[in-house]
């Protein structure tokens, strides 16, 4: 009796759809017009990511664009459902590997619904403060790129001087530059160390002007505009249609965020605006980053002068790890550590859904809990693969260098839209 490999058989259902949506170059008609098919990536510098566009060309301008996705699939959900709730933190936060302390927000969200803790007022402040540190560092990246893309290659530079100071923020308050791990199920894991606030303050003091900066540079410069103003913009309505969130959402007109939409983590608690552009074109959409910067240090700032005493995650024994001094002489808090780091906790049935916004828009966590120490089911969300499914009705229309802009100003993390 034969048998069949079974990462041969997998090899050949994987060519057999490459085969189904490959088209390097073909030529159609359109009445008298030629029109050449082809594909954009999957490794182009300007596709941010491992995306492929599959692209209908009329000389230059689109008449049909195709995302594809796929190329960077890591299984992450179905992962964080082999692991207990508590372990399962580390997977999730590198999906939208850029925004990090926005996935364990989401996902430690959902299970703390599910089991109906409260969140100590401290550990919600230390949670916003360091979300809204990820969210700057995230427009960082993107408007460094972005610029890149047309360019600016001075302006890459300078945002990431001020991204490495972030990550030098994130290694003092967790021990790590990338996927800190500081969010957990009840809180955070650790109250922030000596020196701290004092760093924080001396960034959010330096990081307006900086933004000036960067917003002089490009304001100013005629390529840059030419190719931002009045291109590629898309209405509210259709927008909505799409689902479309977040910078891009708001760019067009429409201030919904959900920090003020539906406060979450005492986000009520805090002053600052919604900026919002006219257009929706490529430009509104840098515009609205940038102002959201400034946004962010206002939040930063209150969080620091009314950042509450007291502690930094839940007390329950059942939820979290007992604090470490306590390990070497009670005996009762090395059984509880022992039990949740090997079993877990326990999280009664039932599902939730929690959605924050997210630095790119709404992201969501869904769980759904059968009463076991893992999730039965953990999903994502994901604002990048919601707000990609407008970027042909942006583009379709417009010449292939308008679209290359586009893809920058729309800002998709592949990790997000491939977990």
């Amino acid at each position: 009796m034969s048998t069949v490999d079974p990462a041969a058989r997998e090899l050949s259902a994987y060519r057999k759809m490459e085969e189904s949506i490959t088209i390097s170059e073909t030529t159609e008609f359109e009445g008298d017009r030629e029109l050449l098919t082809l594909n954009l990536g999957p490794h182009h510098p300007a596709t941010h990511g491992v995306l492929r566009l599959l692209v209908t060309l009329d000389g230059e301008v689109i008449r049909r664009l195709q995302p594809i996705y796929g190329y960077l699939h890591t299984g992450i959900e179905k992962t964080a459902e082999q692991k207990s709730y508590w372990k399962a933190i580390p997977v999730v936060e590198r999906m939208d590997y850029v925004s990090y302390y926005f996935n364990a927000m989401a996902y430690c969200g959902a299970v703390e619904t599910l089991l109906e803790v409260e969140i100590p007022k401290r550990a919600q402040y230390l949670r916003v403060i360091h979300m809204e540190l990820n969210r700057i560092m995230s427009h960082l990246v993107f408007l460094g790129t972005s610029a890149l893309d047309l360019g600016a290659i001075s302006v890459w530079w300078y945002c990431f001087r001020e991204r490495e100071t972030l990550l030098d923020l994130f290694e003092m308050s967790s021990g790590q530059r990338m996927h800190t791990r500081y969010f957990q199920i009840g809180g955070v894991i650790e109250d922030i160390p000596d020196g701290w606030i004092e760093q924080v303050r001396k960034f959010c003091a330096i990081m307006p002007e900086r933004a000036d900066i960067y917003g002089d540079l490009l304001n100013k410069n005629e390529i840059f505009l030419q190719r931002q103003r009045d291109v590629c913009p898309l209405p509210v309505e259709k927008l909505r249609e799409y689902g479309v969130t977040g910078p891009l959402l708001r760019a067009a007109g429409d201030p919904w965020d959900l920090r003020k939409t539906m406060p979450y983590s005492s986000y009520e608690e805090f002053d600052f605006q919604i900026p919002v552009g006219t257009k929706g074109d490529n430009y509104d959409r840098y515009q609205v980053r940038l102002a959201e910067v400034k946004e962010s240090i206002k939040i930063i700032v209150q969080a620091l002068d009314n950042l509450p005493d007291g502690p930094t995650i839940t007390d329950d024994r059942k939820i979290a790890l007992p604090p470490r001094h306590e390990l070497a002489t009670s005996m009762e808090a090395l059984i509880h550590h022992f039990k949740l780091v090997t079993e877990g906790m326990r999280v009664p049935a039932g599902e939730a859904y929690y959605p924050i916004e997210g630095a790119r828009g709404e992201l969501g966590c869904f769980v759904r809990s059968d009463g076991s120490s893992k999730p039965a089911r953990v999903h994502m969300r994901d604002p990048s693969l919601v707000n990609m499914q407008a970027a042909p009705a942006a583009t379709e229309g417009w010449l292939i260098a308008d679209m290359l802009a586009t893809v920058a100003m729309f800002d998709p993390i592949i990790g997000g839209i491939d977990r």
